[in-house]
């Protein structure tokens, strides 16, 4: 294999359309190229460090993300998905990788800065939660992973992760391969919520996820966020910031229907609701395949476990020869 790639998701909920748009979409397209061995991880310890004191919440949502993966199109006979719990051999790197970086370091971290504040922890973040740059280091090396599909607000992330691989290589010798990270194109990273946030988000309450019924979908995007000043029909609206055209622009087909809709909608003349009921049939197009492949696969949950039963003791094989790898360079392979 040319590229080995790493990448996953926390098993808080269900996966919605903002991880359809910014990753789900180009895992499947990175599993059909014959040169790239696909890792994605249920990230279940990582969902954890901020979850402890409700454990069902992530248990109970590593089978729903599993069901979004395959129906989505994720092959487990192309691509390997595991359950992060499942791999001790994760937890031991850590601990190595740990004694590589200080604690300021990981302090000044942007993305742990950020969602410390975002949660509200203050001085009782959880040590697990603060120190998951470090372990997702381990994630990504006992791979050899080479290419991570971030988004560009993981960015400090995969940064910790190239200083930890070269402060082990520069200290122990090159037994870890150096990460680079593969970014969204640009517009695509993101996906804003339908009340107008910037982000779509299971916490907010503000998505549209793979599992929705039509009736669910349709109700939602009649409640999007559209122009507040665009109270009768003939009003000039403004497209920009209207969450309708913005999830038409990402998944409409046909462009020049929906920039003559814009042209309609900015000159007055056109009413929110046709520019909802368009979007309506725009995304179930794209979603009632997901959601019949969803609903089959869902008919069988007892093999879907054993998918990631499988996934996980095939990664668990590739990480524990790179964890062999790095004890022997530390020197403390002392029975092999």
């Amino acid at each position: 294999m040319t590229n080995i790639i790493l990448t996953g998701d926390r098993p808080t909920g269900q996966l919605h359309l903002g991880h359809y748009v910014g990753s789900l979409k180009n895992r499947v397209s990175m599993q059909s190229d014959p040169e790239n061995e696909l890792f994605i991880m249920v990230a279940d310890m990582q969902a954890l460090t901020d979850n402890a004191k409700n454990p069902e919440k992530v248990s109970s949502n590593v089978l729903q993300v599993a069901l979004d993966y395959l129906a989505v199109g994720l092959d487990p006979t192309r691509t390997t998905m595991f359950i992060q719990s499942q791999i001790p051999e994760l937890s031991e790197l850590t601990m190595y990788y740990l004694n590589l970086v200080s604690v300021g370091r990981v302090r000044r971290n942007p993305t742990v800065k950020s969602e410390i504040e975002q949660k509200g922890f203050g001085e009782s973040v959880p040590t697990g939660f603060f120190i998951y740059p470090v372990s997702q280091a381990s994630d990504i090396t006992a791979f050899k992973a080479n290419l991570v599909p971030v988004g560009e607000d993981q960015k400090p992330m995969l940064e910790q992760t190239q200083e930890i691989v070269q402060s082990f290589n520069n200290t122990y010798g090159k037994v870890l391969v150096e990460p680079k990270g593969v970014f969204p194109d640009k517009g695509m990273g993101r996906l804003p919520g339908i009340d107008g946030n910037g982000k779509m988000s299971k916490s907010l309450g503000n998505g549209i996820y793979l599992a929705d019924s039509a009736d669910v979908v349709a109700k939602k995007v009649m409640s999007m966020y559209t122009d507040p000043n665009h109270i009768h029909v003939e009003d000039p609206g403004q497209v920009e910031g209207n969450m309708v055209f913005t999830y038409l622009d990402v998944f409409g087909k046909d462009k020049e229907k929906i920039e003559d809709l814009k042209a309609h909608y900015r000159r007055g003349g056109l009413g929110d609701v046709k520019i909802k009921r368009y979007l309506i049939e725009v995304l179930e197009e794209e979603l009632n395949p997901i959601r019949t492949r969803r609903e089959e696969f869902a008919k069988d949950p007892e093999q879907v476990m054993q998918m990631l039963k499988e996934g996980s003791e095939k990664a668990q094989a590739v990480a524990a020869e790179t964890l062999a790898e790095v004890k022997k360079a530390m020197g403390i392979a002392y029975f092999s």
